[in-house]
């Protein structure tokens, strides 16, 4: 087959070793992101399967209708990025593996950022090699509230991390069974979250009912000694809201992995110029397991494929009529 790998912003994908299972096909990898359509179109337009690493490229009728020799999306995890009804159409199959395993890069990312951040490490790391000692005073994370909003798979590793770090545990989520049962307090109330956390991090999973869930009074609410976290979309607080928030000093400090426009090069966003914000390059599961993880399962569905038994399919009647003798549809 034709592969195409999209999106491999640092060169990692061929030094993987899970790469060498593609060896006797015609791979092709892409170490910049192309938003341009034509431009995109042109670099995969011989592809047969096209692998992505998550959320990285929308994948629409748009693009589908240029690329009639395409026959396989193949990635691991969610597909709210991929119109697979489109897909269905142009009889592309999307094949995606969906595992109960938490993110524990992103969980590991997310709480050194915590630390970074309440004790200002990047801020003296660079103060001291420009010649300044002891700039600044941080703040320890040992008896204070850590709010955890959305107490899923990668919440609740959170909330291990910080019994360990002796913090008060508070959740606010739509499903407080499990996080009760685990021995965490509830927030009274929405706004009694926001106003008692002094880091609040955010777990929820973006979709139509979550875009924009977090809101300027949410935020207003916040101490201004807090330190709100987001290792999960950029998209889950309204547009330019947090960089106003924190102009305000409500909340005091963000930490942030995620964008409204990714990849951002050339510091062009306005959360990079503020000195209380600590953003990083949406590295939470770029970590060499994890890779090994989500390109091992996308890569094993493509060879899958091409031996006649698609696996972990989300659009199983996009090979209705294929020569198939069967397709395991993803759950």
């Amino acid at each position: 087959m034709k592969i195409a790998i999209l999106d491999d912003y640092a060169d990692i994908v061929r030094h993987l070793d899970c790469f060498r299972s593609l060896q006797g096909h015609e791979v092709s990898i892409l170490n910049e992101h192309i938003a341009d359509l034509d431009a995109l179109t042109r670099r995969v337009q011989e592809a047969d399967a096209l692998v992505l690493l998550r959320e990285r490229t929308v994948i629409d009728e748009a693009l589908l209708s240029r690329l009639p020799g395409l026959k396989l999306i193949s990635q691991n995890g969610h597909v709210p990025h991929i119109d697979l009804d489109a897909c269905t159409r142009h009889g592309v199959a999307v094949c995606s593996a969906l595992t109960s395993r938490p993110s524990y890069a992103a969980a590991e990312l997310t709480w050194g950022l915590i630390i970074a951040a309440m004790r200002h490490i990047p801020f003296e790391a660079h103060a001291l090699k420009n010649g300044t000692w002891q700039s600044s005073i941080g703040r320890g994370l040992r008896g204070r509230t850590l709010g955890i909003m959305g107490y899923g798979r990668i919440g609740k590793v959170i909330a291990n991390y910080a019994k360990a770090f002796e913090m008060k545990v508070l959740v606010w989520d739509r499903y407080l069974d499990q996080a009760i049962k685990d021995g965490h307090a509830v927030a009274a109330s929405r706004e009694a979250f926001f106003a008692e956390s002094d880091v609040l991090t955010l777990h929820v999973r973006l979709n139509d009912e979550t875009r924009g869930f977090v809101t300027p009074e949410d935020l207003a609410r916040m101490k201004p000694t807090a330190l709100l976290v987001n290792t999960s979309r950029a998209e889950l607080i309204a547009p330019g809201v947090l960089a106003a928030a924190l102009k305000a000093g409500h909340p005091g400090m963000a930490a942030v992995d995620v964008f409204e426009n990714e990849p951002v090069t050339g510091a062009a966003d306005p959360l990079l110029s503020l000195p209380n914000a600590l953003c990083t390059p949406h590295i939470g599961y770029v970590e060499i397991d994890n890779h090994e993880i989500a390109y091992g399962n996308a890569f094993k569905q493509v060879l899958a494929f091409d031996a006649g038994s698609p696996i972990n399919v989300h659009n199983p009647e996009a090979v209705q009529g294929m020569p198939f003798e069967a397709a395991q549809v993803a759950h």
